[in-house]
């Protein structure tokens, strides 16, 4: 897949958008990741 950026603006927009998705993608795994090392054996 190739895209070309002929202006600075289409090249903005893109990236916008990419990072639009990425960002609750990243939140959401450092929540799991916190959970995950927080979490505490209650079977004892």
């Amino acid at each position: 897949m190739e895209h070309d950026f002929y202006t600075l603006q289409d090249f903005m927009t893109y990236t916008k958008g990419v990072v639009y998705i990425l960002l609750p993608l990243i939140l959401i795994g450092f929540v799991g990741f916190w959970r995950f090392l927080s979490a505490q054996d209650r079977e004892e």
